[in-house]
Order: structure tokens, then C-alpha cells, then sequence
């Protein structure tokens, strides 16, 4: 596994100029949690401090992104040692999970919504202890701190947002689940809207035993308990235990961190999608996409070719490391990024292109894993000059639909693959196990100078196509050097197989009926949710902040 140690192993080109010291920088989803990290920086809170009070926030502002029943990534950079950490508090799945536990009794496939909705699609959640772990080794604040912000909101009301009130009676099934119809309607009996104040007392009592008791008070006792209840109850109950919940173990390791151009890209290694994001770098990085800047299809064009290679090589090969081997060494080795670069036409797209066969892989089915979109994304830097780039997830719009004391519960167990097995046998990387974690394509992403300052860093949700927002984004600010503001703000372009998603309208001119020209035909719409990208880039005029004009999220500093 690489470290950011890389960085005085490579070549140096010239780096960056190094940003003057400020008081740091928040971009986050909502601007009640922006603020809410804002104020832990203003106490003279660290990054990971901060992370926690805006996570507390956005579980209750935007319910249908994240929350304390979710998992996360992030990746942590220390200014003072230069070391890029990941932590994974991916969710797993339940002792009792087993491989057909999505397949029905004709042997095929269940269908997504009805296993998205079960109890069995529920994993352990991992986010509030994963950001135990990192604010335990990185906070400066006490852990009991961390919650005034979220608990008060909690307790008086916060205003609905237009992007809550549009999921409130949106298509999304789990927002016409008992417990989310009964959460969401007033007492008059209409829905809540835009600008109404919504008040969540059970969430604020969670959070002052959270703030007493730190993530045990989820992950045991009556909160716990209330979690196996809800998820053993239905058609098709899962098998969630008290002594799954207390057994969790958020990880901490080293981050995989890769050079590209002037720069070194870093993030959380499998089952993270971070690996392959920082594939598709590498391929690019043996094209000439530096040459041409967004207005030009030749770059779009470079973009989409080498999305198509970074997803079916990252839905063959990626699981979870503990329990399949993931060939990670070599898809990021740069004699095969070259190799697979080398397959992308100049002129025109061929076909949807194959797996590699990087070294170190083995035989693997062909992927059925579905990922709709239920995500978000924050970036902080504090004054010291420390980096969060953190993503976190209930997976779909409001989870399973099901709460218990104020929160959503995840499915993230649906983020494995639904066909365990091909015909012949051989098994799937993302296949169901008990006590697996799914593979993911949440990728937070570190950008360090070959000096291994901290350059900036950025990340968003959006499902499967968190791997092309991430990558158009780094290109954006590090290829075509826009800021980050102008690079969260490209239009997305999502190229998987023979498909091509994107945002036509959004394009130069010209741009879309050249790419038609090449074999690119784009089409609107995502097939699942859009971009939220957030990120900061450290300037030699301070920190410089971009948040996606898609959502809702501000970019501000204390």
C-alpha cells in the first residue's frame, strides 16, 4: 500500500507556492451545518471536530444523504507530519448475512426495491465511530463539545430545505414508509415544505446520550436494541444482533496515494471507490487531456474514454480486502495504466470495453451490484493547516425508510452485488458475507504538492457516479487549471459500457455534436442521483472553496 511518502520517491517538477496561514475553510451540503463547523473552528477545533458537529447537523438538515445510522470515508491529512491517513467506517453486514440473502426462491434475483426496503438491507453503522476513532487521535476539542449545534436544531426546529421538501414527496419509495410519512407529515396531515420548521426532540435526546457516551450509545444498549427490532421486522427480516453493533471496528490505515501531473492524489484504499478513481488518473495521465480545456471535445472525449475502463475494471476486481484479494498493485501499476491507455482511439469510441487482467487477478463474475444515489460530501481545512475530505451515506434517499430515536437507518447492504455467483460458479469480489463491507464507490479525495503540502482536496455523492464527479473535478482544477468553484461546475459526464449520462445543455457549443461525431452520444439524466461536489484549493492568496451549484452547499471560512 502506497503512502504519501510516494510523493519524495518521484520526480519533483516544480510545486505549488504554498498558501498564506488562514483560519481555515467548511464546504458542506447545508449551510446549518457549514455553520455548525464554522463554530467548532472558531473554538479553535481541529478538522476531524469540526467533521463531527457538520455530520451531527446534516443527519437532521439532509436526512436523505447521511446520518448517525450511516457509514463514511475519509481521508485526514496531518500538516504538521504531512501523513494522509483513511478512515473507513464503511457498514457491514451482520454475522447471519449470507451470500443468497437478496436472492429469492426461484433462485434469481430479488427485486432492488423490495430488498432495499427489507430489514436485511440494514448494515452495522460505521460513521460515528469511525469519527470517534479519528477525533480520539486528531481533536482538540472535547468529543461532548461537538453536538450544541445539532442538538439545538434538533430541539427548536430547522427550516426544510427545498431539496428535503422535494424528497419528502419525491419518487423515492422509503419517503412513503411508515415511518417516514409519519416523520414528515404535519399534524394537519399535509407534508412538510420548503420553509416550514421541523422539529426532531428523539434525534436531540440521541444526541445528548451520543455526546455523554460517544458511539457506544448507538452500538449498545437502548438504542441499539431499537435498531435490531426495526431491522428483524417484516417480509424479509434481517439478522442484525446486539453483538453485531458492539463488535464494529472502524479502521484507520495508511491512504493509497498515486502522482499525477505536478501533483500526488490520495485516498481511502478498497473497499472505497478511491482505488479507481485514482485509476482513472492514471490512465489520463498517458493522454495529452492538458491540452485542451473544457470547451474542447478532445477532452471530454479523453475523459469519457478512460471512465469506461476505470468502471468495468473497478466492477470486476473491487470488494472488500478482507475477504477477496483485490488486485489493487496492479491495476494502479503504471506499466498496465499505460496498457489500458493505449486502448482508447484518438478518433472514435469502439465498443464497450473489457475487464484488464492487471497482475495479481484471479477469476471473477461479471458484477450485479446496483447503487442508487443517497450521499454527501465535506471538505475542511482548520488553522492549522489539517485536511478532512469526508463522504458519508445512508446509501438510498432516506435509507430503508425506517427509523428508530429521530434517524434513518442505512441500506448499504444492497451495495452488494444482488447475483452472488455466474452459472458456472465462480463467485463475485462484492459478494454478500457476514461481517463483509461492501464495496463503494465513495472516494475522498487529498491532493498534496510532491513536497507533500496539502494542494487541496474535494469528493461528492452520487452513486456509482461519485468515480466520474471526482474525476471530472480533479481535471477540472489540476488539467485544465480552472478553480474549484469553475471545475464543480462542468457539466458531469457518467461513460459506463455503451452509455454516456451527462448534462447537454451544460456543454460549449459544440462540444456535444462533436463528441456524437467521435461514438459519444450523451444522453440527460445520471440513473441516479446528481453531483455534490465540495472542495477546497489551497492558493498563494489563501484557500480557495467550490461547492456544486446542483445542491445546496456553501463553501465558507470562520
Amino acid at each position: 500500500m502506497a503512502s504519501a511518502s510516494l510523493a519524495s520517491a518521484e520526480a519533483k517538477p516544480k510545486a505549488p507556492a504554498a498558501a498564506p496561514a488562514s483560519k481555515g475553510m467548511v464546504a458542506a451540503a447545508n449551510p446549518l451545518a457549514v455553520e455548525a463547523g464554522l463554530n467548532v473552528l472558531r473554538k479553535g477545533g481541529s478538522a476531524v471536530d469540526a467533521a463531527v458537529a457538520i455530520q451531527a447537523v446534516l443527519g437532521l438538515v439532509e436526512p436523505q444523504s447521511s446520518g448517525l445510522g450511516g457509514g463514511s470515508f475519509m481521508t485526514y491529512y496531518d500538516a504538521k507530519t504531512h501523513k494522509v491517513s483513511a478512515y473507513n467506517g464503511r457498514e457491514t453486514a451482520p454475522a447471519g448475512a449470507t451470500a443468497d440473502m437478496f436472492t429469492g426462491p426461484d433462485g434469481k434475483p430479488l427485486p432492488f426495491i423490495q430488498g432495499l426496503l427489507s430489514g436485511r438491507a440494514t448494515g452495522v453503522p460505521g460513521a460515528i465511530a469511525m469519527l470517534s476513532l479519528a477525533q480520539s487521535q486528531h481533536g482538540k476539542l472535547a468529543w461532548s463539545q461537538l453536538f450544541a449545534d445539532a442538538e439545538r436544531l434538533a430541539d427548536q426546529g430547522f427550516v426544510v430545505s427545498p431539496r428535503l421538501a422535494g424528497m419528502i414527496v419525491g419518487p423515492a419509495p422509503q419517503a412513503k414508509e411508515p415511518d417516514a410519512l409519519a416523520y414528515f407529515t404535519k399534524p394537519d396531515g399535509t407534508k412538510y415544505q420548503a420553509g416550514d420548521t421541523l422539529k426532531n426532540p428523539a434525534y436531540a435526546a440521541t444526541l445528548r446520550k451520543l455526546a455523554a457516551e460517544g458511539p457506544k450509545a448507538l452500538l449498545e444498549g437502548p438504542i441499539a436494541q431499537d435498531i435490531v427490532n426495526r431491522t428483524t421486522q417484516g417480509a424479509l427480516p434481517g439478522t442484525m444482533t446486539l453483538a453485531d453493533l458492539k463488535g464494529y471496528k472502524p479502521k484507520v490505515t495508511e491512504a493509497v496515494c498515486r502522482p499525477y501531473r505536478v501533483y500526488v492524489v490520495c485516498t481511502p484504499p478498497a473497499p472505497s471507490g478511491g482505488p479507481a478513481l485514482l485509476e482513472g488518473l492514471g490512465i489520463l495521465a498517458n493522454t495529452d487531456i492538458g491540452k485542451y480545456g473544457p470547451d474542447k471535445v478532445q477532452g471530454w472525449y479523453l475523459m469519457s474514454q478512460a471512465e469506461r475502463l476505470m468502471y468495468v475494471d473497478r466492477d470486476r476486481y473491487y470488494g472488500d480486502p478482507d475477504f477477496v484479494d483485490v488486485p489493487m498493485a496492479g491495476l494502479l501499476d503504471p506499466a498496465y495504466l499505460k496498457a489500458r491507455a493505449a486502448l482508447i482511439n484518438p478518433d472514435k469510441a469502439g465498443p464497450a470495453p473489457t475487464p484488464g487482467t492487471p497482475k495479481g487477478a484471479g477469476i471473477r463474475a461479471p458484477d450485479a451490484t446496483r447503487e442508487p444515489g443517497g450521499t454527501t460530501h465535506m471538505v475542511i481545512v482548520d488553522a492549522a493547516g489539517n485536511a478532512v475530505s469526508m463522504t458519508t451515506t445512508v446509501e438510498s434517499i432516506f435509507g430503508t425508510g425506517r427509523m428508530v430515536d429521530g434517524f434513518f437507518l442505512n441500506n448499504q447492504l444492497t451495495d452488494f452485488s444482488f447475483a452472488p455467483k455466474e452459472k458456472d460458479g465462480v463467485a463475485a469480489a462484492n459478494a454478500v458475507a457476514g461481517g463483509k463491507r461492501p464495496r463503494s464507490s465513495m472516494a475522498p479525495a487529498i491532493i498534496l504538492d510532491r513536497k507533500g503540502r496539502l494542494a487541496g482536496l474535494v469528493g461528492s455523492p452520487g452513486g456509482p457516479a461519485i468515480l466520474a464527479y471526482n474525476l471530472k473535478a480533479l481535471v477540472g482544477v489540476l488539467d485544465w487549471k480552472l478553480s474549484m468553484q469553475e471545475a464543480v461546475a462542468l457539466p458531469n459526464m457518467i461513460a459506463r459500457g455503451d452509455t454516456y449520462a451527462s448534462e447537454p445543455a451544460k456543454f460549449a457549443p459544440g462540444v456535444v455534436d462533436g463528441l456524437a461525431a467521435k461514438g459519444v452520444k450523451v444522453m440527460a439524466g445520471f440513473g441516479g442521483e446528481g453531483s455534490g461536489l465540495h472542495g477546497i484549493m489551497v492558493t498563494p492568496k489563501g484557500l480557495e472553496g467550490g461547492a456544486d451549484p446542483r445542491r445546496e452547499g456553501v463553501a465558507r471560512q470562520p
